[in-house]
């Protein structure tokens, strides 16, 4: 007996192959550690933060490594986690300057040239700092940056928009 081979159909679902994780892992750790640092500020916090998203793509990498863009999937960690470590460090240094009876240490600065401008983006709304870091910093198109923060692309535009308006008035430029 003989039997015809079947020919694939357009409503049988589309089975994106798997890339291994190490690949990923080599051609997008500096890329998204230059990410965590602009949000977060701090070069070791960056590469906190980008290692614990890799870690957590590469627990669920059979689910993350079928992604579109499963760089996308690690950078909305990273900037999940870098609001989340911003957060935890005013915490912290609020209760520093409450034992320290009100002094007030100044938190370091950034030894980047751009080191001012990355500080008035952290002090944006959360959205918009993280749209612009991913549109100046990593060049990103508003498609992957509205994937990024798990939005529609109208809504990232808005958010670049309003982004950069207001770091204008902060850096007294014009928009």
């Amino acid at each position: 007996m003989h039997v015809q081979p079947r020919t694939p159909t357009d409503s049988d679902p589309v089975v994106i192959p798997l890339e291994p994780f190490e690949p990923f892992y080599r051609r997008e750790f500096a890329a998204v550690v230059g990410l965590a640092y602009a949000l977060s500020g701090s070069r070791l916090a960056a590469e906190d933060i980008a290692q614990e998203a890799f870690m957590a793509a590469h627990a669920k990498w059979e689910e993350i490594g079928r992604y579109d863009y499963p760089g996308g999937w690690v950078r909305r960690v990273v900037s999940n986690r870098s609001v989340s470590w911003l957060r935890r460090r005013s915490a912290e240094t609020r209760a520093v300057a409450k034992v320290s009876l009100g002094m007030r240490e100044a938190l370091p600065e950034l030894d980047a040239p751009d080191g001012e401008f990355w500080a008035e983006v952290r002090k944006l709304p959360t959205k918009q700092s993280q749209a612009l870091a991913l549109f100046y910093l990593e060049d990103r198109p508003v498609k992957e940056i509205a994937e990024v923060l798990g939005c529609t692309e109208s809504t990232a535009k808005v958010h670049l928009h309003k982004g950069r308006k207001n770091l204008a008035k902060r850096l007294g430029v014009e928009p």
